[in-house]
């Protein structure tokens, strides 16, 4: 089975933003199904209106299927999973273009279920209007952990820097009511875990953010670190985790800390985004914590650049090759910790198990 057996599904996110912009860039390089094969779910007429904008791929080939089960190899295969006539407004969240995400997700889903596709990318969505067709989540990351259990961990990652997050998506003020000791702790064996499996760090260092400022002054500016952070840490580190802190967050930064790290731990969501993505505008964002693969790019819909082909790919593409390094880092520890037997034959320099090695054979569709 060659690498290009590697079914990918690809959503396209919030069609007025710049899901199918990202999306067509990053299929437009014809190298990319040597990589994969690309399973879009969208429809026809959403990418032919955004194939138009987009400077030099007028004449990109998508091949319509009806599902994933037919996607050839060497080709853009695109299932069709919304209506063809729907009304595109680059640039407006709609509540058309909310109920197309969903079903486009939903189709995704299904499909991983299935093992029709091993691995899926999303364009960015917008939380508010997916709302309208029943997706009562706050993200993919709360999805995705519905349809597959499992308790999900959202990472931010870049070959600079990792982030992990304890809150994900939730109100600032409840954040503190929601960092309890027993999240920490779990929090942190997912992350190390993580590192591990998914991306081949035999022990990861994990530094873990305060949430207060100064880590609280010693409890002037607050208890969570005396109370529940730095607990949380020592019974992670009586557990295997080398973890260590808690650090406050500006001077972990201003002082390129994190260089010294694996990972690093945030209380809340924009403690570690805004850092993460000043650093690394194209780093990508990865469901962890999950039986299947799941990345995205780390932007948002942007919706005032919508339609204009002034969208970068850059993260989309990250978030693909992300995902095949992540099942393949996947596929070798299943293999090491199964066996210790081939676990040693490659460290006497035996060649690396690729993806192609643990996925279940299909039948052979391609030209």
């Amino acid at each position: 089975m060659s690498d290009h057996k590697i079914k990918l599904g690809i959503t396209l996110g919030d069609i007025n933003g710049i899901g199918p912009e990202v999306v067509i860039k990053m299929l437009a390089d014809n190298r990319i199904c040597e990589l994969f094969t690309p399973v879009v779910y969208g429809a026809a007429s959403v990418i032919t209106h955004y194939r138009k904008i987009i400077e030099g791929a007028e004449n990109m080939q998508f091949t319509t299927i009806k599902n994933a089960g037919e996607a050839r190899g060497k080709r853009i295969n695109l299932v069709s999973c919304i209506d063809e006539e729907i009304i595109l407004e680059p640039g407006k969240s709609t509540q058309t273009a909310g109920q197309a995400a969903v079903k486009m997700l939903r189709a995704a889903a299904h499909d991983l279920k299935s093992g029709a596709i091993h691995a899926v990318v999303t364009a960015p969505i917008n939380k508010e209007n997916v709302q309208a067709d029943n997706f009562h989540f706050t993200g993919h990351t709360e999805f995705f952990a519905s349809e597959f259990g499992g308790q999900p961990l959202m990472m931010m990652c870049s070959e600079l820097l990792k982030v992990g997050l304890v809150t994900i998506h939730m109100p600032v003020a409840e954040v503190s009511g929601n960092i309890t000791y027993e999240k920490i702790v779990d929090t942190l064996e997912l992350l190390r875990h993580s590192l591990i499996s998914d991306f081949g760090i035999v022990e990861p260092k994990i530094a873990v953010f305060a949430l207060n400022p100064h880590a609280g002054d010693g409890g002037l500016l607050g208890t969570e670190e005396e109370n529940i952070i730095k607990p949380a840490i020592l019974e992670a580190s009586q557990k295997g985790v080398l973890a260590f802190g808690p650090f406050p967050a500006d001077g972990f930064f201003a002082a390129a800390t994190y260089e010294k790290y694996d990972a690093v731990l945030a209380m809340y969501h924009d403690q570690g985004l805004i850092p993460f993505k000043t650093l690394t505008p194209d780093g990508v964002n990865f469901t962890a914590g999950l039986p299947i693969v799941r990345t995205s790019p780390d932007h948002g819909v942007a919706y005032d650049i919508a339609g204009q082909d002034k969208a970068d790919p850059s993260s989309m593409r990250k978030a693909a090759y992300m995902a095949i390094d992540i099942l393949r880092c996947r596929a070798n520890y299943a293999e090491m910790t199964k066996n210790p037997l081939k676990h040693y034959e490659r460290e006497r320099g035996g060649r690396d198990l690729s993806v192609k090695d643990l996925l279940p054979e299909q039948p052979e569709n391609e030209d």
